[in-house]
């Protein structure tokens, strides 16, 4: 296998990087070409900074706002997606501020880190949004979420009334789909519709 250049190591590593705002992960480095010893090489010369073990930002690569929810992908080896509060927030829906980062991972899933909050479950495609490094519930799915963990009322009626005013989902979307966190969350879910302001 002829050796490759490092022209074309750092192009493939900047493919990888630029779909996940400048990150990338040991694995993908090794997969991009960088030996270990090279990856430690590039991180002890400042080329890449290490953030947590095993992940790492191009030095050179512009910073985002929301670098933590890419941190957080990486850490789940891409098998977390953002949701609840955290989802809900990054919507822009109520004024759900949480103090960490909310995901939901598969149900096998091991690891646990301060930091975030999982939630254990199986997301359809069609409640999942793909952005720049990270995964998101879409706002329905948000609020359902939100409403199946009980947050107060006042605060759902909020979140559901910008979301409405908004017009990223609708009061028959919020209804049909009520039923999938349960009967209690769905029936908190219509009471806060009802009250919700258009």
């Amino acid at each position: 296998m002829a050796r490759r250049s490092r022209r074309e190591l750092r192009d493939n590593l900047y493919r990888v990087a630029e779909t996940q705002a400048g990150w990338f992960t040991a694995k993908q480095a090794l997969e991009s070409g960088y030996t270990y010893p090279a990856q430690a090489y590039h991180a002890s010369q400042g080329n890449w900074i290490r953030m947590d073990r095993g992940i790492y930002r191009l030095n050179a690569w512009p910073a985002t706002d929301r670098e933590d929810l890419v941190r957080w992908t990486l850490w789940s080896r891409e098998r977390g997606v953002i949701s609840h509060d955290t989802a809900t927030s990054m919507h822009g829906l109520g004024d759900l501020n949480p103090a960490q980062i909310h995901m939901t991972v598969p149900k096998g899933f091991r690891a646990s880190a301060s930091g975030v909050v999982l939630h254990r479950g199986v997301l359809p495609d069609a409640d999942v949004e793909r952005h720049a490094g990270y995964r998101i519930t879409t706002p329905l799915r948000s609020i359902l979420d939100v409403a199946a963990l009980g947050i107060e009322e006042e605060r759902l009626i909020a979140v559901i009334s910008d979301a409405l005013r908004r017009g990223v989902t609708t009061r028959k979307q919020l209804r049909e789909r009520a039923d999938i966190v349960g009967p209690a969350a769905a029936l908190r879910i219509e009471r806060c519709v009802e009250r919700a302001g258009a």
